[in-house]
């Protein structure tokens, strides 16, 4: 049913009430709060409405500011009883029952709404009447909600709230400000206050202030600022205010080359998780091209068998332990081993079933390859779809380390560390144990080392199978990084076979250093140069730098890669 409006008369009186112990609000208790907000509810004057939701900033009362929220949104209604009497704006709560009915609270007291025998009322929205509210009162509300945010217990909401409302330049937000820097404890959050509170007096008339204001934003290093100083260098006159034109200039040239820095810092640090990865899947490449002079084409796909692992191990987890949000996290300390022996399987199969029949011709085992690489696209595509697959990082991936202002992702901090891990567990293989040593005899003398009794197959097999379990594992760490889709080795297996060719067949330190520096070279041309072009100057250079050093940066000193 449709319940009438409460009478104009008694909302006025109601409000003018409330309006007058305005003044002593902030000493008195919850109560007198929601009085204000139920006469302002019933109030039909827009700017009287203003006035009170203002006034409630600095409310602690949840009731209050529930209702307020609410109130903007259009979820605030208004109960008018039968007989008459004052209305009484209520919000709903709890789930709705089997006859569309829900429960209801009162705004004036947080008790359950009743009707004259003092019965419990159970409403249906369709009947109920919306508190009116407009645009001011909306736009009201949410100044107060933000400026409520400012002492949210939630370190994320304070800063966030804090570098929104600071960029408004609201001298009424100022008090707010000031009044929370003292209180706060975080470091983060203490610069983002003096940051707002600087933004704020940079807004008025007063040129001193303006000018300190200036300068705190460039003391601060405040990267927020930099647009708007831009901006008022065009509007401040060197002539009728010179200082404030000098202190903003000197700002800017703070300001633009702290920038300059941070981007150049974070561009090297995003080279460097991409040099780890393609560390990671040019190892296994090194070693097996360095030991049987085979051009695997299906290398790229060895990547991308181990990102799909990491996929169907994370929904494994999601699966069996639904309820456990710390085990859903370990899922990718799982999923790296888990990407390694099924792209050393995968490779393994394709080593016994074609690779080693076609040692002695590389032409065609670069076809035959290069026609596997086709059948597991195709495979993956009809088995997971053409589109990208989403990978989650689990919780402590998650986020950034700041520094500077350059924000340093957890996961590609756990790509570096886990590459050079790698690097490190390769050395000890390839020079503390007897795989190690026949792998190398094999890459220096084939022939030699089999007469010596060293078994060249079983090494072929062995060594591309950890060949293509460290592309797994760099699939597994792409997935952090990067969308997993089925041409995703695509985009890394041309970048693979320039690093193993730069840094010198077989060899563990050029893959390093050839890794790093197509890397860091790639993320840090590309900003410049756009991606495509960025990357053609990369393999230009490593073109050239081959005409001078065919044999790469460094050369296997072995007698050849025969047969």
């Amino acid at each position: 049913m449709q319940v009438p409006r409460a009478p104009r008369f008694l909302a006025g009186l109601f409000l003018r009430v409330a309006l007058a112990l305005a003044p002593v609000i902030a000493g008195l208790g919850d109560d007198a709060a929601r009085a204000k907000l139920v006469g302002a509810v019933l109030s039909e004057d827009a700017a009287e409405q203003v006035a009170v939701v203002r006034d409630l900033v600095s409310v602690d009362d949840p009731v209050v500011l529930r209702s307020l929220a609410a109130w903007r949104l259009g979820n605030l209604y208004v109960w008018s009883p039968p007989d008459g009497g004052a209305g009484q704006p209520f919000l709903l709560e709890g789930a709705t029952d089997a006859e569309g009915k829900s429960a209801a609270i009162r705004v004036a007291d947080g008790s359950p709404l009743r009707d004259a025998a003092g019965t419990p009322v159970r409403v249906v929205v369709a009947d109920l009447s919306v508190a009116d509210t407009s645009s001011k009162v909306r736009r009201a509300i949410k100044v107060v909600l933000d400026l409520r945010a400012v002492g949210d217990p939630d370190p994320a909401v304070r800063r966030d709230a804090i570098v929104k409302l600071g960029q408004e330049q609201e001298p009424d937000y100022l008090p707010h400000f000031e009044r929370r820097l003292p209180l706060e404890a975080d470091p983060g959050i203490r610069r983002s206050l003096a940051e707002a509170i600087a933004f704020t007096r940079l807004g008025g008339t007063d040129p001193a202030v303006r000018i300190q204001a200036v300068r705190t934003l460039a003391e601060l290093r405040s990267i927020n600022s930099l647009g708007y100083l831009r901006k008022l260098r065009g509007q401040v006159s060197p002539v009728a205010e010179p200082e404030l034109r000098r202190a903003v200039e000197s700002a800017l040239v703070v300001l633009e080359d702290y920038v300059w820095w941070g981007t150049l810092f974070g561009t090297a640090f995003r080279g460097f998780s991409l040099a780890a990865v393609l560390l990671v899947a040019s190892l296994g490449l090194a070693i097996t091209f360095g030991l049987m002079g085979v051009i695997n084409m299906a290398h790229g796909e060895l990547i991308m068998v181990g990102a799909y692992t990491a996929y169907v191990v994370q929904n494994l987890f999601r699966s069996s332990f639904g309820g456990s949000v710390a085990v859903q996290d370990a899922y990718f300390l799982a999923a790296l081993p888990a990407s390694f022996v099924t792209a050393a399987l995968v490779g393994l199969v394709l080593e016994r079933g074609i690779i080693r029949f076609l040692y002695r011709r590389p032409l065609e085992s670069m076809l035959a390859t290069w026609g596997v690489s086709l059948v597991l696209q195709q495979l993956f595509r009809h088995v997971f779809g053409a589109a990208n697959v989403q990978v989650g990082s689990p919780r402590w991936l998650s986020g950034s380390w700041v520094i500077s202002d350059v924000l340093l992702a957890y996961n590609r901090i756990f790509v570096i560390g886990f590459a050079f891990a790698i690097v490190g567990l390769t050395w000890l293989l390839m020079t503390r144990t007897s795989l190690g040593l026949q792998i190398r005899a094999v890459m220096q003398n084939r022939a030699m080392a089999s007469a010596l009794g060293v078994r060249t197959e079983r090494v072929n097999m062995l060594t591309f199978a950890f060949g293509s379990g460290l592309a797994g594992m760099a699939g597994a760490c792409l997935s952090q990084i990067g969308n997993v889709g089925p041409g995703l080795g695509q985009n890394y297996v041309v970048d693979c076979f320039m690093i193993v060719v730069l840094g010198g067949v077989g060899s563990l330190p050029g893959t390093v250093s050839a890794s790093l520096g197509v890397g860091v070279t790639d993320q840090i041309l590309q900003p410049w140069l756009g991606a495509v072009m960025g990357k053609i100057s990369v393999l230009a250079a490593i073109i050239l730098f081959l005409q001078w050093r065919p044999a790469g940066l460094f050369a296997s000193r072995g007698r050849g890669l025969e047969g």
